[in-house]
Protein backbone atom coordinates (compact mmCIF):
# COMPACT_ATOMS: atom_id res chain seq x y z
CA UNK A 1 0.00 0.00 0.00
CA UNK A 2 1.16 3.42 -1.02
CA UNK A 3 0.36 6.69 1.28
CA UNK A 4 0.80 9.31 -1.67
CA UNK A 5 1.84 12.98 -0.54
CA UNK A 6 0.93 16.46 -2.23
CA UNK A 7 3.87 16.21 -4.93
CA UNK A 8 2.60 13.08 -6.05
CA UNK A 9 -1.13 14.11 -6.07
CA UNK A 10 -0.21 17.37 -7.86
CA UNK A 11 1.51 14.95 -10.61
CA UNK A 12 -1.44 12.44 -10.64
CA UNK A 13 -3.92 15.31 -11.44
CA UNK A 14 -1.16 16.78 -14.15
CA UNK A 15 -1.64 13.14 -15.83
CA UNK A 16 2.47 12.46 -15.04
CA UNK A 17 3.55 9.53 -16.51
CA UNK A 18 5.76 8.71 -14.24
CA UNK A 19 2.77 9.11 -11.57
CA UNK A 20 -0.12 7.38 -13.70
CA UNK A 21 -0.15 3.81 -12.43
CA UNK A 22 -0.17 4.95 -8.60
CA UNK A 23 -4.39 5.99 -9.12
CA UNK A 24 -4.31 2.29 -10.16
CA UNK A 25 -3.22 0.72 -6.92
CA UNK A 26 -3.97 0.60 -3.05
CA UNK A 27 -3.41 4.07 -1.85
CA UNK A 28 -4.25 6.06 1.07
CA UNK A 29 -3.62 10.24 1.80
CA UNK A 30 -3.54 11.46 4.96
CA UNK A 31 -7.09 14.46 5.56
CA UNK A 32 -4.16 17.15 6.14
CA UNK A 33 -2.36 15.85 2.57
CA UNK A 34 -6.42 16.11 1.18
CA UNK A 35 -6.81 19.61 2.59
CA UNK A 36 -3.04 21.06 0.94
CA UNK A 37 -3.41 19.18 -2.35
CA UNK A 38 -6.92 21.17 -2.55
CA UNK A 39 -5.31 24.19 -1.39
CA UNK A 40 -2.76 23.95 -4.51
CA UNK A 41 -5.19 23.01 -6.79
CA UNK A 42 -7.38 25.89 -5.82
CA UNK A 43 -5.17 28.06 -7.24
CA UNK A 44 -5.89 27.36 -10.42
CA UNK A 45 -9.31 26.07 -10.50
CA UNK A 46 -11.91 26.07 -8.09
CA UNK A 47 -14.01 23.01 -9.70
CA UNK A 48 -10.87 21.31 -10.79
CA UNK A 49 -9.99 21.39 -6.88
CA UNK A 50 -13.76 19.97 -6.38
CA UNK A 51 -14.11 17.26 -8.58
CA UNK A 52 -10.21 16.03 -7.42
CA UNK A 53 -11.08 16.12 -3.60
CA UNK A 54 -14.30 14.03 -4.83
CA UNK A 55 -12.10 11.60 -6.43
CA UNK A 56 -9.87 11.24 -3.31
CA UNK A 57 -11.85 12.25 -0.22
CA UNK A 58 -12.81 7.74 -0.15
CA UNK A 59 -8.87 7.04 0.59
CA UNK A 60 -8.63 9.93 2.59
CA UNK A 61 -7.54 8.80 6.67
CA UNK A 62 -7.49 10.53 9.60
CA UNK A 63 -4.42 11.89 11.41
CA UNK A 64 -4.93 11.22 15.15
CA UNK A 65 -3.25 13.44 17.56
CA UNK A 66 -0.63 11.25 19.42
CA UNK A 67 0.49 10.96 15.38
CA UNK A 68 0.52 14.79 14.64
CA UNK A 69 2.92 15.05 17.84
CA UNK A 70 5.15 12.00 16.39
CA UNK A 71 5.09 13.94 13.30
CA UNK A 72 6.45 16.91 14.68
CA UNK A 73 9.14 15.27 17.23
CA UNK A 74 10.13 13.95 13.78
CA UNK A 75 10.28 17.26 12.26
CA UNK A 76 11.60 18.88 15.21
CA UNK A 77 14.82 16.24 14.69
CA UNK A 78 15.44 16.54 11.28
CA UNK A 79 14.62 20.41 11.68
CA UNK A 80 18.09 21.07 9.81
CA UNK A 81 16.36 19.50 6.85
CA UNK A 82 13.40 22.69 6.35
CA UNK A 83 10.74 19.51 6.03
CA UNK A 84 7.12 20.42 5.74
CA UNK A 85 4.41 20.18 8.25
CA UNK A 86 2.50 18.19 5.61
CA UNK A 87 5.33 15.90 4.38
CA UNK A 88 6.35 15.13 8.28
CA UNK A 89 3.33 14.36 9.19
CA UNK A 90 2.42 12.19 5.84
CA UNK A 91 5.80 10.59 6.56
CA UNK A 92 5.02 9.17 10.18
CA UNK A 93 1.71 8.39 9.07
CA UNK A 94 3.11 6.10 5.96
CA UNK A 95 6.08 4.84 8.58
CA UNK A 96 2.60 3.79 11.37
CA UNK A 97 0.71 2.21 9.11
CA UNK A 98 3.25 0.47 7.26
CA UNK A 99 3.08 1.96 3.86
CA UNK A 100 5.92 3.20 1.53
CA UNK A 101 5.80 7.20 1.57
CA UNK A 102 5.45 8.34 -2.21
CA UNK A 103 6.91 11.73 -2.98
CA UNK A 104 8.87 13.26 -5.57
CA UNK A 105 10.79 15.78 -2.66
CA UNK A 106 14.01 15.44 -3.10
CA UNK A 107 14.43 15.96 1.14
CA UNK A 108 12.63 12.08 1.10
CA UNK A 109 14.59 10.74 -1.61
CA UNK A 110 17.09 8.51 0.81
CA UNK A 111 14.51 7.60 3.26
CA UNK A 112 13.41 4.57 5.34
CA UNK A 113 10.21 3.42 3.46
CA UNK A 114 9.92 5.83 0.75
CA UNK A 115 9.29 5.44 -2.87
CA UNK A 116 10.74 8.11 -4.85
CA UNK A 117 9.53 9.11 -8.24
CA UNK A 118 10.94 11.93 -10.23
Amino acid sequence: MNCLDTYALVEIAKGSPAYSELFDKDFIITDLTLAEFYWVMLRDSYSEAETWIEKLAPYSKEVKKELLLSAMKYRSDNKKENLSFFDCTGYVFAQANKCDFVTGDKAFKNKKGVLFIK
